[in-house]
């Protein structure tokens, strides 16, 4: 059961009472029903998770390293004055996002569905602040490119004076001449910070779009991205007043395992490497962070 059922020789993608049977029969030449395969799983300590993916292509050595990184970019935050943004994009589709949920006994868990058409949805890119609970959202027409991140970048740096630090991944939305053009803006006081290579678990927006997908989208069809907007823009923005919520909801295993590292030192040395090369190249920008 820790292992796929072809492991055993059964040709099934996962693990059910009726794979659970077959085993049984396969291997002991007993023949049981429903009720006694989920009775003997139960038994064995076995329980019904939804999964999640582990990503192996992760390398964990430059997790790791990040880790330091991050801890050292709070320091550097806390004596800069900067704001901490992680920033990511979501598409929420118009056809209903299946979950899990609760019918009567004996009853089908149907949902209905209009059946749009899948390129009907809304998107949006948004930013979480950890230490203020801060989100800031902006709608995206079309897909997402590296122009419209260069949109939300400036809609960010038009809403927060003070220097910013955007941690985001390496999708190529993030990268492109248009974003080259705008990091060479005067004065901008914005600097960017790819996470590693398939680590979405690093990313705190991630929790703010599973946090729309529960509470918002979850079996419901909206039919039009236009109902979808409707829905998915008065959250983001009654985000507004809970933001002791949004700290605790978007919690990830990033700060969790920064928390843990002393990171004084390394932030005084990044700090004192970054003036050093600011006076001599004269960018104001990196003497800032």
């Amino acid at each position: 059961m820790q292992a796929p059922p072809r492991a055993v020789g059964i040709e099934a993608g996962d693990w059910n009472w009726k794979v659970v049977r077959a085993f049984c029969w396969q291997r002991f030449g007993v023949a049981l029903g429903r009720s006694s395969c989920l009775k003997y799983l139960h038994r064995l300590g076995f329980v019904v998770r939804r999964p999640k993916k582990r990503l192996l292509k992760a390398d964990e050595a430059k997790r790791e390293v990040f880790v330091r990184e991050y801890a050292a970019l709070r320091v550097v935050a806390q004596l800069t004055g900067a704001k901490l943004f992680f920033v990511d994009e979501a598409h929420f589709y118009a056809d209903a996002d299946l979950r899990g949920k609760w019918v009567l006994k004996g009853a089908p868990a149907l949902v209905e569905s209009t059946s749009p058409r899948w390129g009907e949805k809304a998107s949006d890119y948004s930013a979480v602040c950890l230490e203020t609970g801060e989100v800031e959202y902006l709608p995206l027409k079309g897909n997402s490119c590296a122009d419209t991140s260069v949109a939300f970048l400036a809609h960010l740096r038009a809403r927060h004076p003070q220097p910013l630090i955007v941690i985001w991944d390496n999708a190529p939305a993030h990268a492109g001449a248009p974003l080259r053009e705008y990091l060479a803006t005067p004065d901008l006081r914005l600097r960017l910070v790819r996470l590693p290579a398939y680590s979405p678990d690093f990313n705190a927006d991630e929790h703010i779009w599973g946090w729309i997908r529960a509470e918002v989208t979850a079996n419901t069809c909206f039919g039009t991205a236009t109902h979808v907007r409707a829905h998915v823009d008065p959250f983001l923005a009654g985000l507004a007043t809970r933001a002791e919520e949004v700290t605790r909801r978007c919690h990830t295993v990033l700060q969790t395992k920064a928390d843990a590292l002393d990171a004084v030192d390394e932030a005084t040395t990044i700090l004192t490497s970054a003036r050093s090369r600011a006076h001599a190249d004269g960018d104001s920008t990196v003497a800032l962070v």
